[in-house]
This record gives structure tokens, sequence and C-alpha cells, in this order.
């Protein structure tokens, strides 16, 4: 009998070898665009889990998983939903990580993934109105919403004895929900926006809109915007015109791109973006192994929207999305063994025999209601040219 059981277990093995297929995933990230400079880590993010899984070789039947790249530009949904559509219809993708700004992400859940039934974790869509979106159970973020920003945003800023802020702000889903988040909670706290005003991306010349934030005053300048793009421009304006010597940025300006390009010039400075020092942070730190920078803003957020695309599919046994998605949810919250980074191979096996995982991944993720992460900032400040952690929240 024990020699029977031997044979069968050799003849699904090789059943599931032969019954193998490529798992194509989506990520659809802003390679180009006001974000590219971050998108290169979180794309790292995104490879690495599925790396883990394909050495792994336990995701059904051995399955190989294949990433498939789109550019969602972060500010053209037409060439966002362009890319999503290709994705789905031409490559044939079971599953989008991404998209990353919040504005192309509504349009692409919009136009694209929810016609086609297509499950979407973003790990960088932040603004507050994706929160009640329509999405039919197949939108989630991994990255917390700019509600919770704000008002974290607005207790950095009261808790370093700031009453008074200038805000600018990209003229966008993402700066328009995160301004008005702040606003509310800052000024709910005691404190003074003197004004909030919108800027364009890459306009040559924000003289005048800075001359207006210098005008209203403040003890400091906010600028929500994009380290790639408008908020540099407004940066470095402000610096030339010696309007504002302190500054402090969400986490669209958090990027080795504004370090990079103004230096020790804005020493002081501070600022916050999603992270966290629990385990998972650190066993991530371990498995990136110096490859990539494994803080960089969302990357971690990536590596948890793929992995949790992938461990649902083994708890459902499906790739259709359609099935796969009632077990996110399930995957991503207790009961269940806790999952860190690194341990994608022992979760594909505890949900193949039938247990449960509780995936804490990179970001210590736990899904709240609307498929939305809690989620956890890191505190920086600008020191020698540098951001560095100073706390988290």
């Amino acid at each position: 009998m024990k020699k029977l059981l031997l044979a069968s277990a050799a003849t699904l093995g090789c059943a599931g070898g032969a019954n193998a297929e490529d798992i194509k995933i989506g990520v659809l990230l802003g390679f180009t665009g006001p974000i590219e400079s971050m998108s290169v880590a979180m794309g790292a993010g995104a490879d690495l889990a599925i790396k883990e899984v394909n050495e792994s070789g336990r995701l059904l039947a051995g399955d190989t998983v294949v990433a498939v790249r789109g550019d969602a530009t972060c500010i053209d949904s037409s060439a966002a939903t362009a890319a999503a559509e290709r994705m789905i219809t031409s490559d044939g993708v079971k599953g989008i990580m991404g998209a990353a700004c919040s504005g192309v992400t509504g349009a692409v859940l919009q136009n694209v993934a929810r016609p086609n039934g297509m499950v979407m974790i973003s790990p960088s869509a932040t603004s507050p109105a994706l929160s009640d979106v329509e999405d039919d159970g197949l939108f989630f973020r991994t990255a917390p919403s700019d509600a919770r920003q704000g008002q974290v945003m607005a207790n950095i800023l009261k808790d370093d004895g700031v009453d008074s802020v200038a805000l600018t702000y990209t003229n966008n889903d993402y700066g328009k929900g995160l301004a008005n988040s702040f606003e509310t909670a800052f000024t709910a706290a005691g404190g003074t926006v003197t004004i909030s005003a919108a800027h364009e991306d890459d306009k040559g010349d924000y003289s005048a809109e800075v001359g207006a934030l210098a005008a209203a005053g403040g003890d400091l300048l906010l600028v929500a915007g994009y380290a790639d793009r408008g908020g540099a421009g407004i940066l470095r304006s402000a610096l030339d015109l010696g309007a504002f010597d302190r500054f402090h940025f969400p986490d669209g300006m958090v990027s080795d791109a504004t370090t990079d390009a103004f230096g020790d010039e804005i020493d002081g400075s501070t600022g916050q973006l999603p992270g966290n020092d629990t385990p998972g942070a650190e066993k991530y730190a371990e498995i990136v192994d110096g490859a990539f920078d494994s803080t960089a803003i969302f990357s971690g957020e990536s590596y948890d929207a793929t992995a949790l695309i992938l461990l649902a599919m083994q708890a459902a046994g499906s790739t259709d999305p359609q099935v796969y998605k009632d077990k996110i949810m399930d995957v991503a919250n207790a009961p269940g063994e806790e999952i860190y980074p690194g341990e994608l191979d022992k979760a594909l096996q505890i949900l193949a025999d039938g247990g449960d995982i509780d995936y804490v991944g990179a970001t210590a993720l736990e899904f709240i209601d609307g498929g939305e992460s809690r989620g956890n900032y890191r505190v920086v400040k600008v020191e020698d040219g540098k951001f560095v952690a100073t706390g988290y929240r």
C-alpha cells in the first residue's frame, strides 16, 4: 500500500509538472512621468516577489509567473487605460499590480478592470476618493489612504511646534485629496494654513506661484508634489528667491531625486512616507540584500501587492480573478500563520495543505474595510543632504 501511495504521489507530481503553465501578472506603474524615479524600486519589489514564488515551484500546478510591464505614466489616463487593456486582451494577464498614481488608477479601474472582471492591487494610489469607489470587489491597495497621511502629517508638524503652513499641491487627484485631508486635520489641531494653492507640473517658471506662497507666509512651505516634476520646480524657485528656508514633504517628494537635486540646501526639512520598523521591514531588507534600496518609497508595498495576488490564487486554487478576489482579504488578515518576506514558499505550502495564513509582509499589512491598508509612516529629516529616518507613526 505504501508503495502504491508513493507511486500515486509521483504520478500526481508528474501530472502537475505536465500541466504547469505561465501565469502572467501585469506590473502597471509610472515608468515614465512624475514618479519614474520611484517606479524603479517599485518594479524591483514586484519582481522580487515573483522570483521568490517561481523559485518555490509550489504555485498551483508548479506554474511559473511572468511579469508583464506596462507604463501608466501617472498623468495620462488614456495611456494608462490603453496599457491595461493590452495587458488583459493581448497579454492575458490574470491580475494587475498597480496602477501607481491615483487619477490613472481610478481610470483603469472603471474603464478596464471592472468591465473585464480584473483584480487590481495598487501599491501607491492614495487618494481618499478611492476608498468609496465602485469596484465590484476587484480593487485593493497596500498603501494607506491620504486621509490618514493628512492626519499623520498634521500631527508631525504640530509636534514639531509648527503653527502655520503655506501649502502647494499638484493639481490632480493625489494633490487635491492630500491637501484637503491635511488642511482639515491641521486646522482642527489649531494650526493655520496661510494659503492652499495648486500648481501645474512641467512649467518652466514657478516664480509667480512661489511669490503668492511667500506673500501668504508661514513657518514653512509644504510641497505636496512630485520629486520629478512640479514639486521640484516649486522647491528650486523657493530656494532661489529666498522665499522659504524650511520645507515639509509628503510621500511624493520623499525620493532620492529630491536629495540628489537639492542636497544640503534643504537640510532641516522634514517629511513622511509609508514605512515601518517592524520585523517585516527587516526581513524585506534581508531578501533584497542590497540589490536596491529596500526602504525606497512603495517598494515594500509593491512586493506585498504582488505576493497577495499570487497567494490568493493559491488559496482559491484558481487564476480566475472572479474566483480568487474573494480570497485576498482572507490571506491578508488573521487568523492564520504570520507570513513575512522570504516566506512565500512556506505560505504556498500551508495554503496547498488547506491551512490559513496571515500575510504580514514587508509593510505590516492589515486590510480594513474597502480592501485598503491602515498603514504606517516613516518620519524623515534631511541631514547632510540625505533623508534620515527619525521615527515612525
